[in-house]
């Protein structure tokens, strides 16, 4: 059994653009170091993938996401995901933010496990900033 108090010591490289916009929000925050806010990450993470985890069965849901559209070749994978999930998108909205960044929601009506499927693709594609999932189970 592993003691919740017992550390391990973990490198990790973050480009330092995203790094300062961390340190800025833990210091908002008033977490007392660096460490706190990167385990206050972690956790979310944890609970945020358990969550997705429990995804199952019929399922209506949206899914948002964010990306900047001059990176090379991401469309194409984007549109790729969408193609590949045709029968589990029911439609979709983009919106240009700014310049660079796009906003894309998705409606989504499949089986919790192919929702959870698609939404996980998305997440995996470097150049996409965020992704979020909202779903409901339609009691009949």
């Amino acid at each position: 059994m592993i003691n919740n108090n017992e550390l391990s010591r973990v490198g990790i490289s973050i480009p330092t653009s995203l790094l300062e916009k961390f340190d800025k929000i833990i210091d908002e925050r008033g977490y007392s170091s660096r460490s706190e806010g990167i385990r206050d990450a972690v956790r979310s993470y944890i609970t945020y993938y358990t969550w997705m985890s429990e995804v199952k069965g019929v399922r209506h849901g949206i899914i948002s996401m964010v990306y900047d559209h001059n990176i090379p070749g991401l469309l194409k994978v984007i549109n790729d995901i969408q193609r590949e999930f045709r029968s589990t998108i029911q439609t979709s909205l983009h919106v240009h933010v700014s310049d660079e960044k796009c906003l894309d929601i998705f409606v989504v009506h499949e089986q919790g496990e192919q929702i959870k499927a698609l939404t996980e693709r998305f997440m995996a594609v470097k150049g996409i900033n965020l992704v979020k999932l909202s779903t409901m189970q339609i009691e009949k």
